[in-house]
């Protein structure tokens, strides 16, 4: 907190930092893939200590490394695992040599070779696996429908809501339509409050996707292509 005396013009009277400690984990989720640089980014954070990822990245490779636990989940949780690795058709794994693999059925694929999508998704499925994520905790997840083709952007949000559910507060950065409007019928069908802030060019507007799609570029840009879809049927 800052606080200016009643004469300052330019200084600062007095500075004083106030933080809340949380119990419960926080992770962020950024729209690159952070598997195939698993190693990268450890050595140039840990050992290097160098600047090219910022400590949301260590984070989250910290907290991808912590082995699967065994036992009870909460349903949601169980119930979110299961679209997961349906959405995925397998699930990923960490080996001790510092190599994450994807395994369907048989197979044992390099995640180097595994596409975008099943990385983005089968990071979750870790998350819940080795209990990181937890009643309480919050996810910021930057563009999450990045590589995701739309059916499973849509599949995608229903796993969130599931763990918005239990009791996970969840914070997304989206400029997908597909997105928002499965958001609003979410909304709609659960009689679920999901705030909304659309961004402006000077400005931005809160609303509550409960009571429909907001004005913004995004909803805009969506239904004037469908505008014209039908002035070219018609």
């Amino acid at each position: 907190m800052i606080k200016f005396s009643d004469s300052a013009s330019k200084n600062v009277g007095t500075v004083t930092e106030i933080l809340t400690h949380r119990d419960k984990n926080s992770i962020f989720i950024p729209a690159k893939e952070v598997l195939s640089l698993f190693k990268v980014i450890k050595k140039s954070r840990e050992i290097d200590r160098n600047f090219g990822f910022d400590d949301t990245y260590l984070d989250l490779v910290n907290a991808l490394e912590k082995e699967p636990q065994r036992g009870k989940n909460s349903t949601h949780f169980s119930n979110s695992k299961k679209i997961l690795k349906k959405l995925i058709h397998g699930r990923i794994s960490y080996s001790k040599s510092g190599t994450w693999h994807f395994h369907k059925g048989n197979m044992k694929i390099p995640i180097s070779s595994t596409a975008e999508g099943i990385k983005k998704i089968g990071i979750i499925d870790r998350l819940l696996s080795n209990r990181y994520l937890e009643r309480g905790s919050t996810i910021f997840i930057d563009e999450p429908e990045s590589f995701l083709h739309p059916k499973a952007i849509i599949e995608f949000m229903d796993i969130l809501v599931l763990l918005a559910k239990s009791d996970i507060q969840i914070f997304l950065s989206t400029h997908s339509y597909f997105v928002i409007n499965k958001l609003k019928l979410i909304a709609k069908k659960e009689n679920m409050d999901i705030p909304i802030i659309s961004l402006l060019e000077d400005s931005y507007e809160v609303s509550n996707l409960k009571d429909g799609l907001p004005d913004n570029p995004i909803i805009d840009t969506s239904i004037a292509l469908y505008e014209e879809e039908l002035d070219l049927e018609l």
